[in-house]
């Protein structure tokens, strides 16, 4: 109990967010065999350097009803990381900056389908495709990025 308030005093004086601090496993539920959340995972994992854990789940509907997912920003994968929801493609960045603000009423992050030049749609001579990444909970559904 010691080491953890020592480690934490010393996050504070350094100016580490508190989030860094809760370095537990980032779990990614994705359809059965998909390519590109491996290549998503690969990024998370090097944005944020801790495991990660990837799941084949063929029964995504239900935990994304649980963490409150809207139907209309669904996409091939759900990841958990520190208790927000990110669904799909949402750049690391995105991801870094909702976990260190939680802004209130914000479930987690989404990035509807899979467009291609978001994270882990890179496709070598494809001209990228806009995005947004909807920020999504209790207060509804607002744009939180624009890519």
């Amino acid at each position: 109990m010691m080491k953890m308030f020592r480690t934490l005093a010393l996050a504070l004086a350094l100016g580490t967010p508190a989030v860094t601090m809760a370095a537990g496993p980032i779990v990614v539920h994705r359809d059965p065999g998909c390519g590109c959340c491996e290549q998503w995972a690969r990024q998370v994992k090097a944005g944020f350097d801790r495991q990660v854990r990837m799941i084949d789940d063929p029964n995504r509907a239900a935990l994304k009803a649980r963490l409150g997912v809207p139907a209309a920003q669904s996409s091939c994968h759900t990841a958990i990381v520190d208790g927000m929801a990110f669904e799909g493609h949402v750049p690391i960045a995105d991801m870094k900056r909702a976990l260190a603000a939680r802004p209130a009423g914000v479930k987690g992050l989404a990035v509807a389908g899979m467009p291609i030049g978001s994270p882990g749609m890179e496709v070598a001579g494809a001209k990228r495709q806009p995005y947004v990444v909807i920020a999504f909970g209790e207060n509804g559904q607002r744009v939180f990025a624009r890519h």
